[in-house]
């Protein structure tokens, strides 16, 4: 299946780049890792007249840790070489998880962080994991400089908070919390292929209490998602099993899962309470909470 016929621009810098989308509008996309792109493209669900290849833009693949501000991930660092950063192995391991849980390492030495998220997937491998550290995207346009909650970036299927002439150049985590502890799991066939259902959670603990706690689901919604309901019942109380179940009832409700060739609704909302109640048990116990 041969790729539809383009206009490949290769800019030397951000300004040209941003000029050029601004140029084409909706003719245009962006082409970074090209794992998802190309793909498209081929079976014609995709069809921009204009490639506009980022890779020849420098500085753009850092991934860099400062103490007490920090991690930044470019738009051109690979999901490996994420995987494989020693900044995020230690300070934050969540995202490592979700990572390795992506695809092939294939897919994964070409395929970016940024375009997980810019994919506009709901099933975004990475986006739940980024959700609940708090992760917020750098956009860069004609008009300036914004950043934007990864929470809030994407607004549907295939679709993001972008507009004309604007690119997403870096992902910013936070420092997490002082004794903050996260986990994520997914539901698939095999390992690697595409998440039916993706949760991550990560608790804050004050005391024995949940100080704070922040629950994301992916592939149950049109975007991926904050199961807000969960987390109000565990913050705040000191968690129990009928409490994390309680949650994890709560997250399933929260779900809005369609069925598909891969999966059946009913079965994803299942998983949903499933993978709530594992992924707050592993981060509990993680934050030395006492939890089992």
């Amino acid at each position: 299946m041969n790729v539809p016929s383009f206009t490949y621009l290769r800019p030397a810098d951000l300004p040209e780049a941003c000029g050029l989308l601004a140029e084409y509008g909706p003719e245009a996309r962006v082409l970074a890792g090209g794992t998802d792109l190309i793909v498209t493209m081929k079976h014609r669900r995709m069809t921009p007249r204009y490639l506009v290849d980022l890779k020849k833009i420098p500085g753009l693949d850092y991934i860099e840790y400062e103490a007490g501000a920090g991690l930044r991930i470019g738009a051109l660092a690979t999901i490996e070489e994420v995987k494989a950063a020693l900044p995020v192995r230690k300070f934050y391991p969540v995202l490592h998880q979700a990572a390795a849980y992506m695809a092939t390492v294939a897919i994964r030495n070409r395929a970016t962080l940024m375009g997980n998220i810019c994919n506009g997937s709901p099933s975004a491998e990475t986006a739940p994991a980024l959700i609940v550290l708090g992760a917020a995207v750098r956009v860069a346009g004609p008009g300036g400089g914004r950043m934007v909650l990864v929470e809030d970036f994407m607004t549907g299927p295939g679709q993001t908070v972008l507009d004309r002439g604007e690119i997403a150049v870096e992902v910013f985590v936070p420092e997490q919390p002082a004794g903050s502890a996260a986990a994520y799991e997914k539901f698939s066939l095999r390992r690697m292929d595409v998440a039916l259902v993706g949760a991550a959670a990560l608790v804050v603990p004050d005391g024995p209490a949940v100080g704070d706690v922040k629950i994301a689901l992916s592939a149950v919604a049109p975007t991926p998602i904050r199961a807000k309901a969960a987390e109000e019942i565990l913050r705040g109380k000191v968690p129990d099993s009928a409490l994390i179940e309680a949650a994890a009832r709560a997250a399933a409700a929260s779900s809005r899962p369609i069925s598909d060739v891969r999966a059946r609704a009913d079965l994803r909302r299942e998983r949903v309470e499933t993978l709530t109640d594992q992924v707050l048990r592993l981060a509990m116990r993680a934050a030395k909470m006492g939890v089992v």
